[in-house]
């Protein structure tokens, strides 16, 4: 970890979010940043594999039940979420990062029922 932020500090990239797994053989580092390419660049540069993917930020009303209203929006259209990881967003409530293996229907279905998706803007990127 300290290897991939000296070299996304060295090219003056700020990390938002991030999500780390391991496996016994390899790890994943899920990350948004502000300087997308940038950090694809230096990262790559240094032999590290990137892969860009498109991730969706979505409003997650902040009491019991929040989570599971969206999750069963997205059930019932037959979407899966391959992974998700919370964001410090400042506020009442939570935003959740999901990775969708439909993302545009996701997107549709959300909309559809008024459940309020972030843009890059919106998460001051």
């Amino acid at each position: 970890m300290a290897e991939v932020t000296g070299i996304l500090a060295a090219a003056g990239v700020n990390i938002t979010a991030l999500a780390l797994a391991d496996t016994s053989e390899f790890g994943i580092l899920r990350l948004i940043v502000d300087k997308t390419e940038e950090a694809k660049d230096a990262l790559k540069a240094r032999g590290f594999t990137v892969a860009p993917t498109q991730v969706v930020a979505v409003e997650v009303k902040h009491a019991a039940g929040g989570l599971h209203a969206i999750l069963t929006i997205l059930k019932n259209r037959k979407i899966n979420v391959e992974y998700m990881y919370c964001y410090p967003f400042p506020g009442n409530e939570a935003v959740m990062i999901f990775r969708f293996d439909r993302p545009e229907l996701a997107l549709e279905e959300l909309v559809s029922h008024r459940i309020r998706v972030f843009s890059k803007e919106d998460l001051r990127l």
